[in-house]
């Protein structure tokens, strides 16, 4: 890969994604697939005023390990350190940075319900932390190819060739032209007329129709919007994009509101395995009956995970003919592959979506209908046929998708 291609995706990840500030810390999470591109990042934080970037290595075999071996007592176990370290991020608001390339298939053979239940009793533990950081500081999740992931994507090549062909995609798919900052400038500007116009009608409801299945209804927060592209930190009020790439438009909806049957359009990568040909069916808002052709214990799992796990925390609107969906990849990783077209997201809603969110407090929210939960897992829905209706409180109908792209 052209090392110039590769500065560029490194300044917009940092200028753009991270948008990092002079005097700030920068925590890089990331596997050992691409240590010459960390290297670049780390310079360009560097270039841009960090103060100090920390990077933390990870090895997907070295974690599968942790959860063969290790008892459920110890992985439940938040040490001291680990607090120490989440108050660290708390008091200096880091920047933090995902670059994932983990291979989609790293954890097969894992015990799900084990990783289940050692994720359900930290998680008390860290929610105090998470609610402090909330809109508050600059994160982004980006992607570097990795071996593996490569292999699953072209298994009919050598994996070499592989990881060139993934770096051309993720390159091609996060907008990294001759200029992706001006770029992602006119992109960013796009998005939100979109937002515009869904918000000046205050939609009630949307309802989803296709071909595959899916009849279904979601309830729209009275008090809520749409967003999309980038965002602003309270307090400091820093514009970042939290997702490179990024196609959505999307809100919270309401929770407790949504009927009817969603038939996911691509498999879902979750705790290192792919749940495949699976669908929901919802009453007064909540999962009540599921199914999967692969890793059907694993989805089950996953919507018990707590009491808002089963509900709806994201609706996110993306044109099926969108640059990711063209490249007519399957992905296996939800980044890509939650921007290739329409999703749903099982668990945590986002408080940001509430006009005014800084007003209130974290337990307002709940009150306000935004749902909560430990977890949040986008899925796809998006199809070519796939039509979706506002429909506004005086009952008003407005076509905003049709034929799997927007209407308007």
């Amino acid at each position: 890969m052209e090392q110039s291609r590769l500065k560029k995706y490194a300044e917009l990840i940092v200028k753009c994604g991270l948008n990092v500030q002079k005097g700030q810390e920068v925590i890089i999470r990331c596997g050992l697939d691409q240590p010459d591109f960390v290297t670049l990042v780390v310079e360009e934080c560097y270039k841009c005023g960090a103060e100090r970037v920390k990077v933390e290595w990870s090895y997907m075999p070295v974690t599968k390990l942790n959860y063969d071996y290790r008892s459920l007592e110890s992985l439940s176990e938040v040490t001291e350190v680990e607090k120490a370290e989440w108050q660290r991020k708390v008091d200096k608001l880091s920047c933090l940075l995902w670059l994932d390339s983990d291979d989609p298939d790293g954890l097969n053979g894992t015990d799900s319900g084990k990783i289940s239940k050692a994720n359900m009793a930290r998680y008390p533990i860290i929610k105090p932390y998470r609610d402090s950081l909330e809109n508050r500081y600059q994160w982004c999740i980006a992607a570097v190819p990795g071996k593996e992931w490569a292999k699953k994507i072209y298994p009919d090549i050598s994996w070499e060739d592989g990881v060139e062909k993934l770096w051309n995609d993720i390159l091609y798919c996060s907008r990294v032209s001759e200029d992706p900052l001006k770029e992602w400038e006119v992109h960013n500007k796009n998005l939100a007329n979109r937002c515009k116009f869904l918000n000046d009608y205050k939609f009630e409801r949307l309802e989803y129709k296709s071909g595959n299945g899916t009849d279904f209804s979601v309830g729209l927060n009275p008090i809520g919007v749409f967003m999309a592209g980038g965002e602003l930190t309270l307090g400091s009020k820093i514009y970042f994009n939290p997702n490179i790439p990024s196609e959505e438009v999307f809100t919270t909806p309401l929770r407790g509101k949504a009927e009817g049957k969603v038939v996911a359009t691509k498999p879902l990568s979750y705790q290192g395995k792919l749940i495949e040909n699976f669908w929901f069916r919802f009453e007064n808002g909540k999962v009540v009956e599921l199914h999967a052709d692969r890793n059907q214990d694993l989805l089950e799992k996953m919507v018990a995970m707590d009491e808002g796990a089963a509900y709806l925390g994201e609706c996110a609107l993306i044109a099926y003919d969108s640059p990711i969906n063209n490249t007519g990849i399957l992905f296996y990783n939800t980044l890509f592959d939650e921007n290739a077209s329409c999703h749903l997201a099982l668990g945590r809603g986002f408080n940001n979506c509430i006009e005014n969110f800084e007003k209130y407090s974290v337990e307002e929210f709940g009150k306000l209908g935004v749902n909560d939960s430990m977890i949040h897992v986008d899925f796809m829905i998006g199809s070519k046929d796939m039509s979706i209706v506002g429909v506004t409180k005086d009952g008003k109908r407005v076509q905003i998708f049709k034929d799997g792209n927007w209407a308007i």
